[in-house]
């Protein structure tokens, strides 16, 4: 009898604690993220950010979760080398899920924004080396995934800091700033709106038995961000012009209007989240359930059953709402002072970002989208505007997150093997 066979209850029961840990640290460091800016910018409350959350990362890891659950499962390890031994698979995800949750865990205490890819890669990585030699490895797909680590920021930065000088030239530069922010913030809302529903429909629902063809998914989109921009116009018509003696410039309205729209990205902003990020906890726990349930086969294309999503978008919205204040105070106050203009140029950017990189199927870093977009936004303002202390601490946990992640998840691996093999 193979120890598949003998044992597959205790590892699937194990496999489902760790991935659920797995899910918590997600939600206690990389939700953070997701919040941080609307956080920071006081245009919602802390409660409100988990309210927000809680619905909108769970709706985005069961509804767009599939896609990128893929990329982590079978592009870093070839399955063919586990033919002969598959229970080397079981062990070293287990292992994966729990040194990547333990990592999480010490970064979330320390209020580090640490990635939960580069966790989960590297725990991968690790495992893979330790029990099937370092050319068991596709070192093309890590390379992938490590472009995507520079390319992410870069490009989230990019669109931040090109929106934010649209907002200061198109708003803030106008003769009635006021006026203008109610005349172009409809314009941003149907961005967001259009996004989001553009990624989710030709991406994300194939696995609930939902494919719309391109055409339909385009028309859809841009009519689920009329129907934003229109709530949005509803909302703004509520806030009045501001004549406070000490707003000289007569922005508090304005930013009124954007702590409106704020509202808006952070809802956007979690469900992209959820659809990329609860992947790196259900692809190796997915895994695991594919192998012991098969018996021992590898390889096939297995849907993530619809339960496993549900584990995962659980188990962050726990993360969020036991330990996420700690990662929100450093991305929302800590990188750069930030109102909600600034704020939602940030956010925009990085949900744009995280969309379609989710929409390929590419396992990008939020966290690293999301600061590289505040950095964006702090570099619009000139270089005096950043906290150069506060970026050195986060590029450091950055570069330690790979090598720690493997280290415990070799640690691990050997655990289990000594345990069960």
């Amino acid at each position: 009898m193979s120890i598949i066979a003998q044992h597959g209850e205790i590892f699937i029961i194990l496999a489902c604690l760790f991935g659920f840990f797995m899910a918590w640290g997600v939600g206690a460091n990389d939700v953070a993220n997701a919040m941080g800016t609307s956080v920071g910018s006081r245009a919602i409350t802390i409660k409100q950010a988990i309210i927000i959350a809680v619905i909108f990362e769970f709706l985005g890891a069961w509804l767009a979760g599939g896609e990128v659950t893929n990329t982590i499962r079978k592009g870093i390890i070839d399955p063919e080398l586990l033919q002969e031994d598959p229970q080397l698979l079981v062990y070293g995800m287990l292992a994966a899920l729990l040194a990547a949750a333990t990592w999480l865990l010490v970064a979330s205490m320390k209020g580090w924004p640490v990635s939960t890819t580069h966790s989960i890669v590297g725990a991968i990585v690790g495992f893979a080396v330790a029990g099937l030699g370092a050319g068991a490895v596709d070192w093309g797909a890590v390379g992938t995934i490590a472009a995507s680590w520079v390319v992410s920021p870069l490009l989230a930065g990019t669109i931040a800091f090109t929106l934010f000088k649209s907002v200061q030239h198109l708003i803030f530069e106008a003769r009635d700033p006021f006026a203008a922010a109610k005349r172009y913030v409809p314009m941003y809302v149907f961005l967001v709106g259009f996004a989001v529903t553009m990624v989710t429909l030709t991406k994300g629902l194939k696995h609930v038995g939902l494919d719309l063809g391109f055409g339909v998914s385009l028309l859809f989109s841009i009519l689920a961000g009329l129907g934003v921009a229109a709530l949005g116009v509803a909302m703004e018509r509520r806030v009045k012009a501001s004549n406070r003696q000490t707003d000289q410039f007569g922005f508090t309205g304005v930013e009124r209007v954007f702590g409106v729209l704020m509202i808006f990205t952070a809802c956007a902003m979690a469900f992209a989240h959820g659809s990329n990020d609860v992947a790196n906890a259900v692809g190796p726990l997915a895994a695991v359930i594919s192998v012991v349930q098969s018996g021992g086969e590898i390889g096939g294309a297995a849907l993530v059953p619809w339960w496993v999503l549900v584990l995962g978008g659980g188990g962050i919205v726990v993360g969020l709402v036991t330990y996420g204040h700690k990662v929100i105070a450093t991305v929302g106050t800590g990188i750069t002072e930030l109102t909600p203009s600034r704020g939602f140029a940030a956010t925009l950017a990085a949900a744009v970002t995280v969309v379609l990189a989710s929409g390929t199927g590419l396992p990008i870093s939020t966290t690293q989208t999301l600061v590289g977009a505040v950095l964006g936004v702090g570099l619009a303002r000139g270089m005096a505007a950043l906290n150069l202390r506060v970026i050195g601490t986060i590029a450091m946990s950055w570069l330690i997150t790979l090598p720690a992640g493997a280290g415990l998840a070799i640690l691990f691996f050997f655990t289990f093997k000594g345990m069960f093999g």
